[in-house]
């Protein structure tokens, strides 16, 4: 820090001569001197050789440094300026503290030094400086040449605290009511804050370049996107340039205040907007998908979204699969896939297809569950008996559910051997627990044919359930074969006969003799007796259609309903 030239000491002792002044005079005609208005106003270049967190003090090529409040330095857009030692910028003397040190501004407007200079800032409304002298009702008192009036309203004071700091600064403002011969004026410094910052954000809008990037604060934030200061202009960060994972509100990831980092993607030069990203910052996850995801594997992920059409699988930040509703599960019954999942729950899906181009991945839920038709023959043998509860009723017959997504379904003529239904509600309800034979498995059609009069008693379950096998029963021949024969052993009731091969291969005796006339004569006449003629066939064991015979049970199969016999004629 300078020092001031004061005399020497030994010219102010005892001896010193009557016409040399003293030490205060000369000290007070010093400050007097540094003090006087001809410095006040003039513009300066200062250099910078001490900061503090309250000051900063300049070398302005005086023999007195000059100082600034830190808070006071500001830019256009009001934000404070950072000096370090050895930095330069335009100054102008407003003033001398009582620590001896000069008052800086870096308002560099001038000071009119006489009336006529006033009316001309007046008519071609220039800017002129001014000093805040006190804090008045309603306003200010501010010297431009002579007191002028600041009303709080124009200060650009945003509060009382602001108000309080404003006093003893020097300002830069402009007339707006002037009457010299009054001696009254009216001055407003917030248009002139204003016009800074209009051009300060002009300034720092032509700096601005698509493509770069820039740092910021986040000065509000709506359900659409965040607006960014990029240092007195406003940019907008839309919800989905936050970043690749989908973010329902800009509020999840930012908070006012923050800093962030945003890259400029496009300047409106007319419409002045600016559009901002930050994902842009890192790469994009798609761009890997292709190495990352092959169809058929299965992979974990956590649902986010759901729709009537199907559900949306977060893999990874920024990677979302869809699983269609049809995938979701082996049963035709899922509706929407609320049905099955909740937003917010892990799952296991198997990937379908991969579509970098039009970035979506295709899952399904059910294949990763695994195919319940893969085994369902060997689950739901043919002739097994079934127990499930009706889903749906259609005019055609029942839909069953047999578990894992599995439907068998019941056709109206296999509901009741008793009764001919016109609709499967007659015996039916949905809902309804019910127990069915497996008639057929279809694999490839994904098909189970069920049955329920399968299982009702028969006149063939009766017969079998009172009889066993090597037991002689009595039956009427209704069809005879040179094999076998067909025989009703009770009403509904029929039993297979087969006839010994010894039997089956015997040529009659009548035909070894055809030749023979008389015999020709003897056979015609026995068939005539014996009751067989021209449209009545017997067997090679003589056995007739309508002739009642003794039979020996072989065999009984209750699943089959089958009665095996033998004859013992």
């Amino acid at each position: 820090m300078s020092t001031p030239n004061l005399p020497d000491p030994a010219l102010s002792g005892p001896n010193a001569p009557e016409e040399t002044a003293t030490f205060a005079e000369l000290l007070s005609e010093f400050e007097q001197q540094h003090r006087k208005p001809a410095s006040q106003g003039q513009s300066l270049i200062g250099t910078v050789v001490q900061v503090s967190d309250e000051s900063v003090y300049f070398d302005i090529g005086r023999k007195m440094e000059g100082v600034i409040r830190a808070e006071d330095l500001r830019d256009a857009s009001g934000a404070v300026v950072t000096l370090k030692r050895g930095d330069k910028l335009p100054v102008s003397i407003s003033g001398f503290n009582s620590e001896g040190y000069f008052t800086l501004s870096t308002t560099r407007v001038a000071l009119p030094k006489d009336y006529s200079e006033l009316e001309k800032a007046f008519a071609e409304k220039r800017n002129i400086a001014g000093t805040v002298l006190e804090q008045v009702k309603g306003g200010f008192r501010v010297e431009i040449g002579m007191r002028a009036f600041l009303p709080a309203s124009r200060s650009g004071a945003r509060d009382q605290a602001e108000m309080e700091k404003l006093v003893g600064q020097q300002i830069a403002c402009k007339i707006i009511q002037l009457e010299v011969d009054k001696e009254d004026a009216v001055v407003d410094r917030r248009v002139v804050l204003e016009e800074e910052e209009a051009l300060g954000k002009q300034r720092a809008f032509e700096a601005l370049q698509e493509g770069a990037v820039v740092a910021g604060t986040v000065r509000g934030l709506t359900d659409f996107g965040a607006f960014v200061d990029l240092g007195g202009v406003d940019g907008l960060l839309h919800v989905t340039d936050l970043c690749w994972a989908r973010v329902a509100k800009p509020s999840d990831v930012l908070s006012i205040g923050q800093s962030v980092e945003v890259k400029i993607l496009k300047i409106g030069r007319d419409s002045k907007k600016i559009s901002l990203g930050m994902k842009q910052l890192v790469p994009d996850p798609w761009s890997l998908v292709a190495e990352k995801y092959t169809v058929g594997v299965r992979m974990h992920g956590r649902v986010v979204r759901l729709a009537d059409f199907g559900a949306f699988v977060e893999l990874e930040p920024g990677i979302d699969g869809m699983i269609h509703v049809s995938e979701l599960s082996w049963s035709k019954k899922i509706r929407k896939p609320s049905d099955v999942l909740k937003i917010g729950e892990t799952v296991e899906a198997q990937i379908l297809g991969v579509n970098v181009g039009e970035r979506r991945i295709a899952l399904g839920l059910k294949q990763a569950l695994g195919d319940p038709w893969e085994d369902a023959a060997k689950r739901y043998p043919v002739g097994s008996v079934v127990e499930g509860p009706i889903t749906s009723l259609a005019n055609f017959g029942a839909f069953v559910a047999l578990g894992d997504g599995i439907e068998g379904m019941i056709h109206i003529g296999d509901i009741s051997a008793e009764k001919r239904l016109q609709h499967p509600k007659e015996m039916l309800t949905s809902g309804q627990t019910v127990r069915a034979q497996v008639l057929e498995v279809d694999k490839q059609k994904r098909r189970v044919r069920l049955g329920m009069k399968q299982l009702e008693p028969t006149s063939a379950d009766e017969y079998i359930a009172e009889h066993k096998v090597g037991e002689t029963v009595t039956g009427r021949v209704v069809d005879a074969g040179p094999k076998s024969m067909k025989v009703e052993l009770g009403e509904g009731v029929f039993g297979l006969c087969r006839m010994p091969e010894k039997a089956a291969g015997r040529a009659p005796a009548a035909e070894e003799s055809a030749s023979d006339i008389s015999s020709l004569t003897a056979m015609l006449a026995a068939r005539w007796k014996s009751g067989v003629g021209a449209g009545v066939q017997a067997s090679s064991s003589g056995a007739r259609a309508g002739q009642v015979r003794s039979f020996r049970i072989q065999a009984l199969d209750a699943a089959q309903k089958r009665i095996d016999l033998e004859s013992v004629d």
